[in-house]
């Protein structure tokens, strides 16, 4: 299929800017949902790029699922002439949240159990059934207690 270079670049352009692009199976759509780009030029471009290991593929609930691969983020840098500063945004690591102090260090707030066991020692006592116990159960199977 001959897609026109200016829709090409804006699918590329997207796809480089995000690392992964999503397009529903639906080969008669006027548009894509998110680019301003016939829905079966975004499908056939990428089918290009998996077809060229550029991309990996997932179908599942009449969605395309593409995902950049590290191959096709050189292919794309070197086509829309970028740096090699630029990288996709899930390339990028997130920034780590460091925890506060208090909860760290075991200071006010933080989630101690209690020592001795608590409310349930009670509980977990274990004592001799009497020598005269003989549970009964009724109802047993399908019909009357068994005898």
């Amino acid at each position: 299929m001959i897609i026109p270079k200016q829709n090409k670049r804006v699918i590329y352009e997207n796809l480089f800017k995000e690392g992964v692009l999503v397009a529903k199976k639906d080969f008669n759509a006027p548009k894509h949902e998110e680019l301003d780009v016939p829905n079966l030029q975004v499908i056939k471009a990428l089918q290009s790029l998996k077809s060229r290991g550029f991309v990996k593929t997932q179908f599942s609930w009449q969605y395309y699922y593409y995902v950049l691969t590290p191959e096709g983020v050189e292919y794309l840098r070197e086509w829309l002439h970028l740096p090699a500063e630029i990288v996709p945004t899930t390339h990028k690591r997130a920034p780590r949240q460091p925890r506060p102090a208090q909860l760290r260090s075991g200071g006010e707030g933080a989630y101690r159990p209690p020592r001795g066991g608590g409310d349930r020692e009670d509980y977990r006592k274990k004592e001799e059934a009497p020598a005269n116990y003989r549970p009964q159960y009724h109802g047993v199977g399908r019909g009357a207690p068994r005898e």
